[in-house]
């Protein structure tokens, strides 16, 4: 394709899990320790789509092939321009973040994949993406994309207390982790308030931003949650341990599902990597992005997290330091047991 630039050797694409991610801005970083913790606990090879402005381009590439080769070989990636099938690409651009809008053409861009896992620059990995990817195999017939519920309580929802438009369930969903089957979508006639038949994904986003474009708040988002209202019978939900935001624990520990697993994906949302409004969530953040590449997972990441953690129990989310340590300390030790057996194996003589 144009534009797009191609790294490492092609694997066939069904060995491959697919991530992609939509930088633009100062998303840089963020975007490269959200990679960063992919690769870290993943066990499959991973196929990276990064979809970036022009000027970001040769920083991924610069930074990407400062990792360690240990590192490097688990994943390939391709960085691909920011465009937009239909409509005004001007328009798009300015939908809710900069370029957001991005992942609702992945279906049309990425023709070559047939599934894929989307998500915001903002998210950390706590545990192999090769758990999350399992969920396509747990999809029926008709669904072809998961989400998590925007919020737990209704009443506290933002979508069942100011949305002015469609959205899907009683809490709507949240779009900054999204599992998709793109040959489903790309197969499927949606249903939709614009015209009786049904319209393919293509042929429904810009009629779709144009009806509702003065009503939505979240951008692409808010126009997921429309196509899922008219569709719920493709949409499967997951649980809230894979979309884990600080609503999840500000106002007290309302993810059941993260209390009893531990959290598996933390999307850090509304900045809080950055501020200091959530030093839990920063925590994270700031130990998966100075960690150095060393094997000694426990000594370089797990040790200083727990040490991090001290200084914010007096919060409200790190009160529950055991819902953010539970499932990364669980991957650790499954990590260190898999090099124990391989050494064991290897250096066995009958």
């Amino acid at each position: 394709k144009p534009g797009e630039q191609k790294h490492s050797k092609e694997p066939s694409s069904s060995q491959c899990m697919h991530l992609a991610v939509v930088a633009c801005g100062d998303r840089l970083e963020e975007t490269l320790i959200m990679l960063k913790s992919a690769v870290l606990f993943s066990n499959r090879r991973l196929c990276f789509h990064i979809f970036a402005e022009d000027s970001l381009k040769p920083e991924f590439e610069k930074k990407l092939k400062e990792w360690p080769s240990s590192y490097t070989k688990k994943f390939e990636y391709n960085i691909y321009p920011i465009t937009f099938s239909v409509g005004n690409a001007q328009e798009w651009k300015k939908l809710f973040k900069p370029c957001a809008a991005q992942r609702l053409f992945l279906p049309v861009i990425l023709k070559d994949v047939d599934s894929l896992l989307y998500v915001d620059t903002d998210v950390l990995f706590l545990r192999p993406i090769d758990d999350i990817w399992h969920i396509l195999k747990e999809f029926n017939s008709t669904q072809l994309a998961a989400m998590a519920p925007e919020h737990e309580i209704p009443k506290i929802g933002w979508y069942s207390r100011f949305a002015r438009h469609p959205y899907y369930g009683t809490t709507g969903v949240n779009s900054g982790v999204m599992l998709m089957n793109l040959t489903r979508i790309r197969n499927t006639q949606f249903k939709n308030s614009m015209i009786p038949s049904g319209l393919t994904w293509e042929e429904m986003l810009y009629p779709l931003y144009q009806k509702y474009k003065n009503y939505i708040t979240w951008g692409d988002q808010d126009l997921l949650n429309i196509i899922f209202y008219f569709n719920p019978e493709c949409l499967y939900v997951f649980p809230c341990q894979w979309n884990y935001r600080p609503d999840h624990c500000m106002y007290g520990s309302n993810c059941k599902g993260a209390e009893e697993e531990g959290v598996s994906i933390l999307h850090g949302n509304r900045g809080v990597y950055h501020d200091d409004k959530q030093p839990t969530f920063k925590a994270l953040y700031e130990v998966i992005r100075d960690f150095p590449f060393e094997d000694n997972l426990f000594q370089s990441l797990y040790y200083p997290l727990q040490s991090k953690f001290l200084d914010t129990v007096h919060t409200l989310c790190g009160r529950i330091p055991q819902v953010f340590l539970k499932q990364i300390e669980k991957t650790m030790k499954k990590v260190y047991e898999n090099r124990v057996i391989v050494y064991l194996g290897a250096n066995h003589r009958y």
